[in-house]
């Protein structure tokens, strides 16, 4: 039960996260803004989720993550209806800000849960699982934004979606259980540990001082630089590109997030069965390939409709594969014990860090340079992951005996 209701809870953050990229076609026809301009506003949300991410993955091993994440739904709700009202970029870059502050309370305290709930040996496709909620969920952001922008206007696009998220909070707050202590119906394993307390200090140098967590951070901030290279931009090039409207590119682009429910679940599935809990092979087998396939890509999509569903789809197959890895699965397990959500919180502010710096350079490069090199970008972002994430290959096989997974 708890499984599914982290699905759906955290994957209802994307629909007023990624409903921006949808509407930004209409903001600038509209309101005569520049691609380096929305570049900004789209930034200020990853600087802020980023930081957002440091912050509260602390704030989620002290207060209950239940809690955490109905406010961040609520809030995100608010500040979603308030942005369909701007009309000033400075406006809309600080309330796009807050909003990205209030959604970074959603994926630590969702590690926090995930922690509680499942030993190492379930984690990674447990958490792969929840992974495809938010692949879903950003699916149907750009079906349900898209249209909604076509047919009422880019405003739309932010009031539509918060009606669902609203919707979704309520449920959280009716269903979700922090642990299993709080389940007295529920089955406690007896491979769960005990849970630990650190004050938020120690939680801070439990986590800036394992030098594992700061290679997957590293890797990750090139990694989410790519990915929202496609999920921010993608509807913008696509439309430029191929001279469609709106909700067409949209209706492609929303095939990624399908390839990416397929690449979460086998990925985790990977990790588990065939590498005995090791995650980086995966990682690094699926950046190398998100690279390869991101090269050839403004290429592909000009041989028609098909090509570029095609292409979206293993593009999001060989990006959220690994993603889920990244920000989830691979943190939780390189943790000091109590320190999960810290640790997520921790890597997450650094992949955001690097979305941020990346949607500013793609609206720069699209701008002054042409959609080629924005994309070529993309891809060499992802290749760039693939051979820093080469250097956990052995601190994984340590860390792992620490924690005493089996290795081949």
């Amino acid at each position: 039960m708890v499984l599914w209701v982290l699905w759906l809870s955290y994957g209802t953050f994307y629909f007023t996260r990624n409903n921006l990229s949808v509407a930004v076609p209409g903001i600038g026809a509209e309101l005569h803004y520049t691609k380096a301009q929305m570049g900004t506003v789209l930034m200020s949300l990853k600087l802020a989720y980023g930081v957002g991410q440091f912050i509260n993955g602390q704030l989620a091993e002290q207060w209950r993550p239940r809690t955490l994440m109905a406010v961040g739904l609520l809030a995100s709700v608010a500040l979603n209806v308030l942005f369909g009202c701007m009309t000033s970029i400075y406006f809309m870059t600080f309330v796009w800000a807050c909003n990205g502050y209030v959604q970074a309370l959603g994926w630590p305290s969702t590690m926090r849960v995930a922690a509680n709930w499942f030993p190492p040996s379930q984690r990674g496709r447990a958490i792969g699982i929840i992974g495809t909620g938010y692949q879903l969920c950003a699916a149907l952001t750009m079906v349900v934004a898209g249209w909604a922008a076509e047919n009422f206007g880019w405003r739309a696009a932010f009031y539509i979606p918060a009606i669902l998220v609203s919707a979704s909070a309520i449920h959280l707050l009716i269903f979700l259980k922090d642990s299993p202590r709080q389940a007295p119906e529920a089955h406690v394993p007896a491979q769960l540990p005990p849970l630990h307390s650190h004050s938020t200090l120690e939680n801070l140098k439990l986590t800036l001082a394992n030098p594992a967590l700061w290679i997957v951070a590293v890797s990750l901030c090139l990694m989410d630089a790519c990915r929202y290279g496609f999920s921010d931009w993608g509807v913008t090039h696509l439309k430029e590109v191929q001279n469609v409207g709106i909700s067409s590119a949209a209706f492609k682009l929303a095939i990624l997030p399908f390839g990416g429910i397929c690449g979460a679940l086998v990925s985790g599935w990977l990790s588990d069965k065939f590498f005995n809990g090791r995650r980086v092979p995966v990682i690094c087998l699926f950046l190398a390939s998100l690279g390869a396939v991101g090269l050839v890509y403004d290429r592909i999509i000009h041989f028609g409709v098909g090509a570029s569903v095609v292409i979206l789809f293993v593009i999001g197959f060989c990006m959220y594969g690994p993603h889920v890895l990244l920000v989830g699965t691979l943190p939780v397990d390189l943790a000091k014990k109590g320190t999960a959500a810290a640790a997520a919180g921790f890597v997450n502010f650094m992949g955001y860090m690097g979305a941020a710096a990346g949607d500013k350079v793609t609206g720069n490069l699209a701008e002054q340079k042409g959609w080629q090199f924005a994309v070529l970008f993309w891809a060499g972002c992802a290749i760039g992951a693939a051979l820093i994430m080469t250097g956990l290959w052995t601190l994984e096989k340590k860390s792992a005996a620490r924690a005493n997974i089996p290795q081949n």
